[in-house]
């Protein structure tokens, strides 16, 4: 199933995505509340349909309500390729590399990303696979980390690579106002195997530049979930977005950084594509 956040008469809403349909979902005033209630999802209360064109998409949850938990170096590829950048000696990551990305609303599909160009020129593109978990959870074993997964979704997770150098931390350089493009849709976790191994790939201007699958992470799903939930709980509705492959622009040689007009494509088969403009 895919649910979708959307805008229609000034007023947002959560509904189903049919196609080019959106069926919207009564009872809920948003798809926090929706995910946090625990309803069985067949039993949704549909409303009439509307044509997807006549709405405006935004991302499936805009307000979050506190920090994206975020995965570094979880790619091999993209481990080695920001080692290069950094012109240090690789070494495979020993323990997951966890940050937090600020975030007070996401950017929704085709918006623009506000670049703050005049901060950094160094800004950077990340797709990546983002976890939305179903119900609270703490101290869950790996076996059982999949139950807690209400779905997926796409993250962008732009970054500022001369601040990130500069503070010698990603808080910062991650978490500027805009920073986080996120959709188009959450796709339910029924809809995919456990663990789901899909193809994941962005684009500039057309170009390709990122080509992986989700199913090279280094510390996967049910790793991720069953560290983080034995020392915190993982509320319902947290986002996790579990690392980047190889193929950003700091791992080019030379690195080629966004700038003002390029479109930014991240895809994930399954869940679909978000793509942006830089502002």
């Amino acid at each position: 199933m895919k649910l979708i956040t959307y805008l229609e008469g000034g007023r947002e809403r959560v509904g189903r995505l049919d196609g080019d349909t959106v069926r919207p979902v009564g009872g809920f005033s948003s798809m926090l509340e929706l995910i946090r209630s625990g309803q069985d999802l067949t039993t949704l209360r549909l409303l009439d349909p509307a044509p997807l064109s006549s709405v405006k998409l935004l991302s499936p949850i805009p307000e979050p309500g506190q920090d994206v938990i975020c995965l570094g170096l979880n790619y091999q590829a993209h481990a080695e390729e920001s080692a290069r950048f950094k012109q240090s000696v690789f070494e495979r990551p020993e323990a997951a590399v966890y940050f937090s990305k600020r975030m007070s609303r996401a950017v929704a599909p085709n918006d623009p990303i506000e670049g703050h160009l005049e901060l950094d020129e160094q800004l950077d593109y990340e797709a990546e696979l983002a976890v939305v978990i179903g119900r609270d959870a703490r101290n869950v074993r790996r076996e059982d980390a999949f139950d807690c997964v209400f779905g997926y979704t796409i993250v962008n997770d732009v970054s500022a690579r001369g601040l990130q150098g500069k503070h010698k931390q990603w808080y910062f350089a991650k978490s500027l106002d805009g920073f986080t493009p996120m959709g188009p849709c959450i796709v339910t976790a029924d809809e995919f195997d456990r663990p789901p191994a899909l193809p994941i790939r962005s684009f500039v201007n057309g170009e390709p530049r990122q080509n992986a699958n989700t199913d090279q992470l280094i510390f996967d799903i049910p790793y991720i979930i069953a560290e983080l939930s034995g020392g915190m709980t993982l509320r319902a509705g947290t986002i996790i977005s579990t690392g980047t492959p190889a193929g950003v622009g700091m791992g080019m040689q030379p690195p080629r950084f966004l700038k003002k007009g390029d479109v930014v494509r991240c895809e994930i088969e399954g869940i679909g594509a978000l793509e942006n403009p830089i502002a």
